[in-house]
C-alpha cells in the first residue's frame, strides 16, 4: 500500500512517503481503491499539531476521499465490488440530532484517533463510507464529505428560502458549495471577497451581489443597501474570530447565522446588545449526518450540481498542494489525485 504519512514531527515538511502491507476486509468491511482526496483547513491543523499536539506518528492524515470499491467482507450487502464510494467525517452519526456518542472526535478519519485517507488502499467500516453521486466524477466526489454537507447543512439549519438573500464571506470549499446550493434553491447570493477575478468567477456561477471587502470595507452597510435596508436572511459565517461581529451586524432581524469555520482562530467576541437587538439565531454545526448526505447527494443529482475544483496535484505533489492551500488563493476546492 502506498501512503503518505506524517514522520518525525509536525508541519507540511513532514509529509513523506510511507508503506504498508494492504489488508483484507474482514466480515463487515470494505476494501477500496482509494482515487482523490480533497483537501481542508482541519487537514492543516492535524498537520500542525493544532488539534492533537500529541498525535501518535507516523500518521497518514486527509479526512475526505473517494474511490472504487475493490472487496467487500462476506456480511457486507451495502457496497459491491466496483461502487463509487466516497468517505463519511462523522460515521456514527447516522441521522437524527447529534449526540455526544454519534459524534465522537474518537471515530473521525484523518483528525488523529483514525487513519485518513491519503494511502491508494484502505479498508474500511460500512459506515464510514457512502455512494457517490452518479453524476460526479471521482475527484468531484472527494469534496464532497466535510466541505460540501457542510454547506449543505449551513442553509437547510437556516432555512434558506427561494428569494431570500444568504451572505457568504469568501470563496473557498464551504462557500462555493454553498453558491451552488443556494442558487438550486433560487435564492440570492451576497458573496465577499479581496479579489475581483474571484468574484468575476462567483458571478459565473450565479452571485448576484459581489462584495470586494478590500475595496469597500464597511461591507456589511453594503450588504444593507444591496436588501433595502433588512440585511442577510442567512449567513454562512466561515471565518470566524471577529468577523462573527460583523456578520451579526449584517444578519437581518431574526435571521440566522450558521457558524462553520474558524480561520481567524478558536475565540469568539461579539456584541451581545448587537445580538439582543438582532434576536439573531446563531448556530455553531459540523458537516452532517449520513441521511444529510443522502439527501444533499440526491439534490447533487437531481440539479446536476458539480463541485468546483481550482486545482488538482498529483500524489507526489501532496506538499505542494497543502503549500497552496496554505496560502488561501483557491477558489473552491484543492484535490490530490492518485
Amino acid at each position: 500500500m502506498k501512503a503518505i504519512a506524517l514522520q518525525g514531527g509536525f508541519g507540511i515538511k513532514a509529509l513523506q512517503p510511507f508503506e504498508q502491507v494492504t489488508l483484507a476486509p474482514s466480515q463487515n468491511e470494505v476494501l477500496v481503491r482509494l482515487q482523490a482526496v480533497s483537501l481542508n483547513y482541519v487537514d492543516l491543523l492535524v498537520l500542525k499539531g493544532l488539534l492533537n499536539p500529541n498525535l501518535p506518528l507516523p500518521y497518514i492524515p486527509v479526512c475526505d476521499g473517494a474511490g472504487v470499491v475493490e472487496q467487500v467482507g462476506a456480511d457486507v450487502t451495502t457496497f459491491k465490488p466496483g461502487d463509487q464510494v466516497v468517505t463519511t467525517f462523522i460515521p456514527d452519526w447516522i441521522e437524527g440530532e447529534p449526540t455526544e456518542a454519534k459524534t465522537s472526535y474518537a471515530t473521525r478519519q484523518g483528525l488523529g484517533a483514525v487513519p485518513g485517507q491519503l494511502s491508494d488502499y484502505k479498508v474500511f467500516s460500512v459506515n464510514q463510507l457512502i455512494h457517490s453521486p452518479a453524476n460526479l466524477s471521482v475527484l468531484e466526489a472527494s469534496t464532497l464529505p466535510i466541505s460540501g454537507l457542510t454547506a449543505w447543512n449551513a442553509l437547510k439549519y437556516g432555512n434558506l428560502q427561494a428569494d431570500e438573500r444568504v451572505l457568504l464571506n469568501g470563496t473557498g470549499g464551504v462557500s462555493i458549495f454553498a453558491l451552488q446550493f443556494a442558487k438550486a434553491r433560487d435564492a440570492k447570493v451576497i458573496i465577499t471577497s479581496s479579489h475581483d477575478d474571484k468574484l468575476k468567477r462567483a458571478e459565473q456561477l450565479g452571485a448576484d451581489i459581489l462584495i470586494n471587502y478590500e475595496t469597500m470595507p464597511a461591507w456589511e452597510t453594503v450588504v444593507h443597501q444591496a436588501t433595502g435596508g433588512n440585511g442577510a436572511d442567512v449567513v454562512v459565517e466561515t471565518v470566524g474570530g471577529q468577523n462573527l461581529q460583523r456578520s451579526l451586524n449584517a444578519v437581518k432581524m431574526g435571521g440566522h447565522i450558521s457558524i462553520v469555520g474558524l480561520l481567524q482562530g478558536f475565540d469568539i467576541t461579539i456584541n451581545a446588545l448587537t445580538l439582543l437587538h438582532k434576536q439573531a439565531h446563531i448556530r455553531g454545526m459540523e458537516v452532517g449526518s449520513t441521511q444529510d448526505f443522502i439527501e444533499m447527494n440526491r439534490a447533487i443529482e437531481a440539479h446536476d450540481i458539480h463541485p468546483v475544483i481550482d486545482k488538482v496535484f498529483a500524489f507526489e505533489e501532496t506538499q505542494a498542494a497543502f503549500e497552496y492551500l496554505e496560502q488561501g488563493q483557491h477558489f473552491g476546492k484543492v484535490v490530490i489525485a492518485f
